[in-house]
């Protein structure tokens, strides 16, 4: 598969590196060589300095025939305007990175579709979709329905009340059958769970599980349900914009921000927040906006260290429920050691989404787990294939890779070695990223 990708910002350097260590060409386009640097010598690409909306840079870059244009520059009229040329050169599909929701309704992708432009992404709006289930799930630090809403995959971080500490695996507590624990993430370690492993006090584990039982994973995790009702955000850019008007009916919400006419554009576009024109950053606004009242805190400033920061500076206050969007991939691991809560990163969401579609027609979903460096992959199991033919114990999967559960004829089932796998079903699997491949082999 050959792929050309235009802007080598933080979104398609991230998303170059990532498919590079697949069996595919891939090749990165920008107008700065210093954004490009030794990328090409460091990974498995070609890179070229060059305009994305140029149709000679595009001819050079080899557009022509390839199976996907993509473009993710910091303007939506570049990236749209380049889709448009790449589909007239020869581009098999394109995608746009764009910034104007209006553009995502159903109407309007079909006629942007007919025009060429086959797939658009708005990354703020998937980071702002993530924000939203996080509060409405507070007890967890993320949340996803799999399997068209049959299964559930919860991220909790295990407190000493818990009551699966130091139990091991092959200790037969988890012999219930309502909940699995497909991975733990311990220090910087994500483990794949065999008999002898245990849950430790400060894991972070990644659990399935049908909606039914839900409930009771929540109590036997030492989870408690807590009532969101009062929110504070840092930052009024695009993502709070989006999450604080989805959250207004349901939500008390205030919007922190300095600068003095983005807030006069959220008071427009958000009617029902409470707009507060201060620095986010300083404890004494904090502290007179009534930080310690406050349910929920949410940093979404451009700045990463700024949003841990006052992250760490919410937990002091006394709030529990903690959210940072944090685009410095390195600052990751940083700030969950420091018990920020919910990590947001748009790269790696926007990475997920593109990456889904590159992938064989049997994935029906792909969801990208910043933290652990892994994925939750959902299969549609088609007649004939190799995971069909034999008890899920006989399988051979990498042991990278780890069955959750299955949903068949709309039921969620938890999964266990003598589990037959049959046509139809859809089969969640969490794995490394890279045995993704690998797995598809098994769903053909």
């Amino acid at each position: 598969m050959r792929i050309v990708i235009a802007g080598a910002g933080e979104v398609g350097t991230h998303l170059a590196k990532l498919l590079s260590r697949e069996d595919m060409e891939i090749s990165l386009l920008d107008e700065k060589q210093d954004r490009l640097g030794d990328l090409s010598a460091n990974y498995d690409m070609l890179t070229k300095v060059g305009n994305p909306t140029s149709i000679h840079d595009q001819k050079e870059i080899g557009v022509n025939g390839c199976d996907l244009f993509i473009s993710v520059t910091p303007l939506e009229t570049e990236n749209m305007t380049a889709c448009l040329i790449a589909n007239s050169l020869g581009a098999k599909r394109t995608l746009a990175r764009i910034d104007n929701y209006e553009y995502l309704l159903p109407e309007n992708r079909k006629f942007f579709e007919k025009m060429g432009l086959n797939h658009l992404i708005y990354p703020e709006v998937l980071a702002a979709n993530e924000i939203e289930e996080s509060l409405r799930t507070n007890w967890m630090r993320y949340h996803l329905h799999l399997g068209q809403g049959a299964l559930e995959l919860c991220v909790v971080k295990v407190r000493k009340s818990a009551k699966v500490i130091e139990k091991s695996f092959a200790s037969g507590i988890y012999n219930h059958g309502k909940y699995r624990i497909v991975a733990i993430k311990r220090d910087q370690e994500t483990i794949i769970p065999r008999g002898q492993d245990t849950v430790e006090e400060g894991d972070i584990v990644y659990c399935v599980c049908p909606k039914e039982n839900m409930e009771f994973m929540r109590e036997e995790l030492g989870k408690s349900k807590r009532e969101i009702k009062n929110v504070i955000f840092f930052g009024g850019g695009r993502i709070a914009r989006k999450a604080a008007t989805e959250l207004t009916g349901e939500m008390n919400i205030k919007i922190i921000e300095l600068d003095r006419e983005m807030c006069k554009k959220l008071s427009d576009k958000v009617p029902d927040a409470l707009i507060i024109n201060a620095d986010g950053s300083d404890m004494s606004v904090l502290k007179e906006e009534g930080i310690q009242d406050a349910d929920a805190f949410v940093a979404v400033t451009d700045s990463s260290e700024a949003n841990i920061f006052a992250c760490l500076a919410a937990k002091r206050f006394g709030v529990r429920k903690t959210i940072a969007e944090v685009e410095n991939l390195d600052y990751i691991p940083m700030a969950e050691g420091l018990d920020i809560g919910t990590v947001l990163n748009k790269k790696t969401i926007a990475a997920s989404y593109i990456y889904q579609m590159l992938l064989d027609a049997s994935v029906r979903g792909v969801h990208n787990l910043t933290s652990a460096d892994a994925e939750i992959v959902e299969f549609d199991v088609k007649e004939g294939s190799t995971v069909t033919r034999r008890k899920v114990k006989d399988l051979n999967l990498p042991d990278e890779a780890n069955i959750g559960g299955i949903v068949r004829a709309g039921e969620g089932i938890l999964v266990n070695g003598d589990t037959q796998i049959i046509p139809n079903d859809i089969v969640v699997v969490f794995c490394k990223s890279h045995v993704i491949r690998t797995l598809e082999r098994f769903f053909k």
